[in-house]
């Protein structure tokens, strides 16, 4: 049995202001505790079921707390749904620096807010091998549990910087690319874009906020054909790095 203490402390970390409290955030499910183990992130604690703690012995951290518990208790403790594999309590990383001008491409996400974007932004930069992403202070939290799950583990590898963002795409080289997708922009399927620079991606509901927008340099547009009103942020990401990254 997890003592009281132990779950009391675990469920607070679904919350944002307790992560930033003690400055540690859940990480569930096998595929991505696993990553957790495998990366140079520090784990506090490991939960899993005897099951799962059979498959992956080797690679249990002999310095940190690990409990064997039921499939039922480790559901409760944690937010999935279900949960027969592991769940891990994580120290926050501390937050890199930053480079004072944009080395390769960076990812610039303005008021991104739905956690699950957010991760699956998150995995398509560790895809593509970004440097990292910067995120407005209105983004979702990058360490909720939604937005660790949605990673599928790339939140082991890729750098997330919060920043006020208009502000900070002012500090950049005057000679640095900034692109944003705008519906006036240049059809990105005719363009041969570099991968350097910025692309600032918001959110699909309201796109990107007037000062953010007038940091662009140039505008990028996805041509349709159907009758959709706008593209899912993730999926817009997607298209628009697949074409900086097409010619490599």
């Amino acid at each position: 049995m997890v003592s009281k203490a132990v779950v009391k402390y675990v469920h607070a970390l679904q919350q944002k202001k307790y992560r930033l409290r003690h400055g540690a955030f859940l990480v569930e499910g096998g595929k991505s505790v696993r990553e957790l183990l495998s990366s140079g992130l520090l784990t506090e604690r490991v939960f899993l079921t005897a099951e799962f703690a059979a498959k992956i012995g080797q690679e249990l951290p002999t310095d940190v707390p690990v409990e064997i518990i039921s499939e039922a208790e480790l559901t409760q403790l944690g937010t999935l749904s279900t949960n027969n594999t592991a769940l891990a309590v994580a120290r926050i990383p501390a937050e890199p620096a930053l480079p004072p001008s944009a080395a390769g491409l960076l990812l610039a996400l303005d008021e991104v807010r739905d956690p699950g974007n957010l991760g699956t932004l998150i995995r398509l930069a560790d895809w593509y091998g970004l440097t990292g992403i910067v995120c407005s202070e209105t983004c979702a939290d990058p360490w909720n549990p939604k937005t660790v799950a949605a990673t599928m583990g790339s939140f082991t590898r890729v750098h997330i910087w919060q920043r006020e963002l208009p502000q900070w795409l002012g500090t950049l080289p005057g000679a640095t690319p900034i692109y944003g997708a705008d519906l006036a922009g240049d059809n990105v399927h005719r363009l041969a874009l570099a991968p350097e620079g910025v692309l600032v991606m918001g959110s699909e509901s309201h796109g990107l906020r007037p000062e953010v927008h007038a940091r662009l340099t140039r505008r990028l547009h996805i041509p349709g054909r159907g009758g959709a009103e706008s593209l899912n942020v993730a999926v817009s990401a997607g298209i628009l790095l697949d074409n900086f990254f097409r010619q490599l």
